[in-house]
C-alpha cells in the first residue's frame, strides 16, 4: 500500500506540474487531473495537442513529452495496483479482543490500522479528506471505501453464526423454553378438559401458531449455531448443518414441526390431541435449565425450583389423565371416578381441575385417603400412580438432602476448624481473654464471608484464568505502589499471583520499629495507625489503598534505614491486607533483570527525595561489587580445578589397574617357564609395564600440581 500511495503521489504531482505550465501559457481552464476524474481516457489529452497554435512548436513538443511521462506513470501505477490486488486476501477474520492484553495496552495501540483504505484517521479520530480514499477491489475498478464496507457487512451477515456462549443465544433459549412449557402444560389440559378448549379457542389458536413460529425459527437458529472444535468456533455453514442433521435432536425437531393441524379439516378444530408432537421439543428447555444453572449465583436455589417445576408438571399431567379416564368411564359411575358434572357443585371448570389436582397430589405423595378403585382399569392406574409417587418421593428426598448438604458444606468445614482450635486451646490451657479474641476473629471471617481459602478455590482453574482473576482483583491495587508504577506488565502479572491476603484483629501489630523488613503490605480494607513505642501516641493514619514496607524488601545499598522498620504500625479494627514477601519479589525479578534495575532506581529516587540515601555508601557499594566479582571468578576457577582433579584421579586409578594386571601376567609367565630368562614377548610386556609406570608417575605429578593449585586458589580466596 505504501508503494501504491507513492506511485499515485508521483503521478499526480507530475500531472499537476504539466497542467500548471499549460494554464500559464494558454490561459485556459485547468485540465482535469486524476484526482478529479479517475476514469478519464488519456486520448482526450492527446487530441488536444494538434489544436495548439502553430507558432508554438517547442511548447507542443514539451507537452507531448509530458503526456508521455504521464502515461508511463499511469502504467506503473496500474502495475502496482495489479500486484496489490493479487496479494490481497479475500476475507480477513476480525481479531478477537483479549481482555488480558487490553489491561496493559495503551490507547494508541487499541485501534488497529485499517487495511482496506488508504485514509488514515487524524488526531481527533476523523478520516482526513485526501486523494487516497478508494479501495482497489479489481485492477480496472475503483470503489469508494463506504461502498466496500457495506458489501463487507453484507458478506459477514451471509456467514452469520450464533455462538453458544453469547447472551443472545441464552435469551433465545429462554424464548423457546417458554414455548415448550406452554405446550407441555396447556395442550394436555385442553385435550382432557373440553370446556377449557371450547371457551377460548381463538386465544389458543393464536398462541399455538406463535409457538409454531418460534419452533421454526429455532430450527433455523439451530442450523446456524456454532460449536467449538479445538477451542475455535466453527463457522462453516455446511459443517454446522451436517453436524446438526446427524443428531437425534434434529429428528425430534422435525417431528415437532410437522403440520398435524391440517387434520383439523376432518376432525374439527377442538381436537388439540393432534398437537401432541409439539411436546418433543423438550431438549431445548432442558438446555436452557442447564445453562441457567451454570450462570446463576444461586445454583442450589435454582435446582430446588427446577425440581418443584418437574413435580408440578407430573402432578398436572396425572390430574388431566384422571379426568380423562373418568370421562371415558362415565362421570359419577362409581365412587372412584370424578363426580357427575350434572351436579352444579362439580360442573364448573375450576372445580373440576382443582378436584383432579387434589386427587393427583394425594395419590402421588402416597398419602391416600381417597375412594378405593372399583374396576380393573382403575386399580391399574392407581398402582401405576403409587409407583410413580414412590419414585417422586425418593427423588425429592435425595435431591433436597444433597442440596442441603452442599449448601452447608462450607459451614460444616468452617465449624470443624473452629472446633479443632477450641479443643487445642482447651488442651493447652490458653487464657480466656486470648480464647475470646480467637473466637471473635473466626466470627469476623464468617460474617464477612472471608472464610474461603482463595488458593484452594482457584487451584482447579488453568493458569490463564487464574491470572485473569488475580489481575482483575489485585492489579489496580498493585499499581498504586510507588516502586511498581513503571514496571513491565509481565512482572506485574507475576506479582499479582504472589499476593497473599492477611487479616489482622484490633490491636495487632503489623510491624514494630527495628524489625527486619521481609514483607510489604497493601491495605485493602480497614485502618492502621502509626504509633509510638508506648502504643498510644498516634502519628499518622493509614487507610484503604495505602502501602508500606516496599523500600525495605528491595535491600537498597546506601539506605540510611537499611532493611529495618522505622515505625510501629498497629491495626485499629479488623484490617484486610495484601502481603508480598521479599522472597516472592526476588523470585519474580530473576526473570526480569531490567525490571530489577528499574525497581532499584525507583527506590533510590524515593530515598533521595526523602533524604534517606547515603551517596558515600553507594560509592563504596560499587567497590564492593568489584570484590564480589573477583570472588565469583575465583569460585568458578576452583570449580574448574576440582573437575580436572577428579578426571586426573580417575585416569590415575585406571592406569594403576592396568599396571597391576600386566605385572600379574608377567609373574604367571615366569612361574610357567621356571627360569629367569624372558622371551621377546616378555620383554615387550616389561617395556609396556615400564611405560605404564612412567604414565602413572606423570599423572601423580599432575595431581600434585593440581593440589598445589587448589591450595593457592584457596589461600587467595581466604586473603580476599
Amino acid at each position: 500500500m505504501v508503494i501504491v500511495c507513492t506511485s499515485k503521489c508521483i503521478s499526480t504531482t507530475a500531472q499537476d506540474f504539466i497542467l500548471s505550465v499549460s494554464v500559464s501559457v494558454f490561459s485556459s481552464p485547468r485540465l482535469p487531473s486524476e484526482c478529479d476524474h479517475d476514469n478519464d481516457d488519456t486520448s482526450s489529452e492527446l487530441a488536444r495537442v494538434p489544436s495548439l497554435p502553430p507558432s508554438l512548436p517547442s511548447l507542443s513538443l514539451f507537452l507531448s513529452l509530458s503526456l508521455s511521462l504521464s502515461l508511463s506513470l499511469r502504467l506503473v501505477n496500474l502495475v502496482v495496483i495489479l500486484r496489490e490486488w493479487a496479494h490481497r486476501s479475500l476475507l480477513e477474520e476480525e481479531e478477537r479482543p483479549d481482555s488480558f492484553l487490553e489491561r496493559f495496552r495503551g490507547p494508541e495501540l487499541r485501534t488497529a490500522p485499517s487495511r482496506i483504505s488508504n485514509t488514515q484517521p487524524d488526531a481527533n479520530g476523523n478520516n482526513t479528506k485526501g486523494r487516497f480514499r478508494y479501495v482497489y477491489t479489481w485492477p480496472l475498478k475503483i470503489r469508494p471505501t463506504h461502498v466496500y464496507l457495506q458489501k463487507q457487512k453484507r458478506r459477514k451477515w451471509g456467514v452469520f453464526v450464533v455462538s453458544p456462549s453469547d447472551d443472545m443465544y441464552y435469551r433465545w433459549l429462554f424464548v423457546i423454553a417458554i414455548a415448550v412449557l406452554y405446550n407441555w402444560i396447556l395442550i394436555v389440559a385442553r385435550a382432557c378438559f373440553d370446556k377449557l378448549q371450547t371457551s377460548n379457542y381463538i386465544c389458543w389458536l393464536v398462541l399455538d401458531y406463535l409457538s409454531d413460529a418460534v419452533y421454526i425459527l429455532d430450527t433455523c437458529v439451530r442450523l446456524r449455531t456454532g460449536f467449538l472444535e479445538q477451542g475455535l468456533l466453527v463457522k462453516d455453514l455446511s459443517k454446522l448443518r451436517n453436524s446438526y442433521v446427524r443428531t437425534f435432536q434434529f429428528k425430534l425437531d422435525v417431528v415437532s414441526i410437522l403440520p398435524t393441524d391440517l387434520a383439523y379439516i376432518s376432525t374439527g378444530i377442538h381436537t388439540p390431541e393432534l398437537r401432541f408432537n409439539r411436546l418433543l421439543r423438550f431438549p431445548r428447555m432442558f438446555e436452557f435449565f442447564d445453562r441457567t444453572e451454570t450462570r446463576t449465583n444461586y445454583p442450589n436455589i435454582f435446582r430446588i425450583c427446577n425440581l418443584v417445576l418437574y413435580i408440578l408438571v407430573i402432578i398436572h399431567w396425572n390430574a388431566c389423565i384422571y379426568f380423562a379416564i373418568s370421562k371415558s368411564l362415565g362421570f359419577g359411575s362409581d365412587t372412584w371416578v370424578y363426580p357427575n358434572i350434572s351436579n352444579p357443585e362439580y360442573g364448573s371448570l375450576t372445580r373440576g381441575y382443582v378436584y383432579c389436582l387434589y386427587w393427583s397430589t394425594l395419590t402421588l405423595t402416597t398419602i391416600g385417603e381417597m375412594p378405593a378403585p372399583v374396576r380393573d382399569e382403575e386399580y391399574l392406574f392407581v398402582v401405576f400412580d403409587f409407583l410413580v409417587g414412590v419414585l417422586i418421593f425418593a427423588t425429592i428426598v435425595g435431591n433436597v438432602g444433597s442440596m442441603i448438604s452442599n449448601m452447608n458444606a462450607t459451614r460444616a468445614e468452617f465449624q470443624a476448624r473452629i472446633d479443632a482450635i477450641k479443643h487445642y486451646m482447651h488442651f493447652r490451657r490458653v487464657s480466656k481473654e486470648l480464647e475470646a479474641r480467637v473466637i471473635k476473629w473466626f466470627d469476623y471471617l464468617w460474617t464477612n464471608k472471608k472464610a474461603v481459602d482463595e488458593q484452594e478455590v482457584l487451584k482447579n482453574l488453568p493458569n490463564k484464568l487464574r491470572a485473569e482473576i488475580a489481575i482483575n482483583v489485585h492489579l489496580e491495587t498493585l499499581k498504586k505502589v510507588r516502586i511498581f508504577q513503571d514496571c513491565e506488565a509481565g512482572l506485574l502479572v507475576e506479582l499479582v499471583l504472589k499476593l497473599r491476603p492477611q487479616v489482622y484483629s484490633p490491636g495487632d501489630y503489623i510491624c514494630r520499629k527495628g524489625d527486619i523488613g521481609k514483607e510489604m503490605y497493601i491495605i485493602k480494607e480497614g485502618k492502621l495507625a502509626v504509633v509510638a513505642n508506648d502504643g498510644v501516641t498516634q502519628y499518622a493514619l493509614l487507610t484503604a489503598g495505602s502501602c508500606f514496607g516496599e523500600i525495605s524488601i528491595l535491600n537498597i545499598q546506601g539506605s540510611k534505614m537499611g532493611n529495618r522498620r522505622t515505625a510501629n504500625i498497629r491495626s485499629i479494627g479488623y484490617s484486610d491486607l495484601f502481603c508480598l514477601s521479599k522472597d516472592d519479589l526476588m523470585e519474580a525479578v530473576t526473570e526480569y533483570p531490567d525490571a530489577k534495575k528499574v525497581l532499584e532506581e525507583r527506590g533510590k529516587e524515593i530515598l533521595m527525595k526523602e533524604g534517606l540515601l547515603d551517596e558515600n555508601a553507594e560509592a563504596g557499594r560499587l567497590g564492593g561489587e568489584d570484590t564480589e566479582e573477583k570472588v565469583e571468578r575465583l569460585e568458578s576457577s576452583l570449580d574448574t580445578l576440582q573437575t580436572r582433579f577428579a578426571r586426573l584421579l580417575s585416569e590415575y586409578t585406571a592406569t594403576q589397574q592396568r599396571l597391576k594386571q600386566r605385572i600379574t601376567n608377567l609373574e604367571r609367565q615366569l612361574c610357567h617357564t621356571g627360569c629367569g630368562i624372558l622371551s621377546d614377548a616378555d620383554l615387550s610386556d616389561e617395556d609396556s609395564a615400564s611405560e605404564a609406570e612412567a604414565d602413572t608417575l606423570a599423572a601423580a605429578d599432575k595431581v600434585e600440581q593440581g593440589d598445589h593449585g587448589n591450595d593457592e586458589v584457596a589461600e587467595s580466596t581466604v586473603q580476599t
